[in-house]
């Protein structure tokens, strides 16, 4: 049986947090150990460097630090195809195909773009690597034939978007690009998992994450001053768990699910105080991160075998990238010498 083909990344902006986790690489790596796909997983330094391009050292920083988290989540290179998006040079030149098959108002109008765009302040001054940002995950998925592309409920605009540049190539040049489908996590907290603050999602620039490499002292300061329901004043009171940070954590992050429901349903009825809540929370947190400390101390203290792992899967990423490129300049025409 053909395996599925699944390719998912992470910019390198900042250390990896309980929002990567629950949204997305838990998912990879249980994807990764059922044996049913061929998987790829990169780091987006040239993603990453369209809004950081005067700050390059900020994304050549963080590569070793996304590529350390997602070995100590538990990224097998052995089972999984883990390279950096820059050294693929085929995705560049994919990239440049695509960029003529798409209109700069249909860019300007992609949801997420343009909530990114003003999340930014960018105004009129939006680097043009930026906008293209649709076309750049085109070239990415496509080459490498992904059928399924795990993402955030906020990416599917640009999933949306990428599906419309494979269809109008095919429809110009004859079937040659794989159509993927998306998939999202199945959990509602997990797909887009607030801030310690309550006020938004989980986001590195706004300084509300709990990050994978937090120690344990980190994570009880954390847990402890996170935003909870404002009404639940007394512990006899009533509290509301809908929208409460401190439960949608609990709802995406523990495992024992009769446990997480009888904590619920006591809060909502009253007599359960929100420190008990957040002690049982950090519990459930520390439990996930454990081992994931454990793994990263080393290779932590093995630098040199991460990009020798990244090194490596650079270059079966552009074996088989390169088959995609021959087979879209093949079918458009202007593989001049073969």
């Amino acid at each position: 049986m053909t395996k599925k083909i699944v390719l998912t990344g992470d910019r390198p902006t900042g250390k990896l947090h309980l929002g990567h986790y629950v949204g997305s690489l838990k998912n990879r790596v249980e994807m990764q150990n059922t044996g049913q796909y061929d998987m790829y997983v990169f780091i987006a330094d040239t993603q990453a460097l369209t809004d950081n391009a005067k700050n390059p050292k900020k994304i050549v920083d963080n590569v070793i630090e996304v590529a350390i988290d997602n070995l100590s989540v538990g990224i097998d290179p052995n089972k999984t195809t883990y390279f950096i998006q820059s050294d693929v040079p085929q995705l560049t030149e994919l990239n440049m195909y695509y960029l003529n098959l798409v209109n700069l108002g249909r860019l300007k109008r992609n949801p997420t773009i343009k909530e990114e765009i003003k999340q930014r302040g960018f105004g009129l001054s939006i680097p043009v690597g930026f906008l293209t940002y649709p076309i750049s995950q085109a070239a990415d998925i496509t080459a490498f034939d992904a059928n399924l592309v795990p993402v955030g409920e906020d990416q599917i605009p640009i999933l949306e978007q990428v599906c419309e540049i494979v269809n109008t190539f095919n429809k110009t040049y004859g079937e040659t690009l794989v159509m993927p489908q998306y998939i999202i996590p199945d959990s509602k907290g997990a797909r887009r998992l607030p801030g310690t603050d309550g006020k938004q999602k989980m986001s590195k620039s706004a300084g509300n994450c709990i990050y994978l490499s937090d120690d344990t002292e980190t994570v009880t300061r954390k847990v402890m001053s996170m935003y909870t329901d404002p009404n639940h004043i007394k512990i006899e009171d009533p509290g509301q768990t809908e929208g409460n940070p401190v439960f949608i954590y609990l709802d995406a992050l523990c495992k024992d699910r009769e446990k997480y429901l009888e904590l619920k349903e006591h809060y909502e009825k009253g007599g359960l105080g929100d420190v008990t809540v957040k002690k049982y929370l950090i519990e459930v947190i520390e439990e996930i991160l454990k081992p994931i400390r454990e793994k990263r101390k080393y290779y932590e203290n093995h630098k040199e075998e991460v990009y020798e792992i990244l090194n490596r899967g650079g270059e079966k990423a552009r074996e088989k990238a390169s088959q995609t490129l021959n087979r879209v300049k093949n079918n458009m025409g202007i593989n001049y010498f073969k």
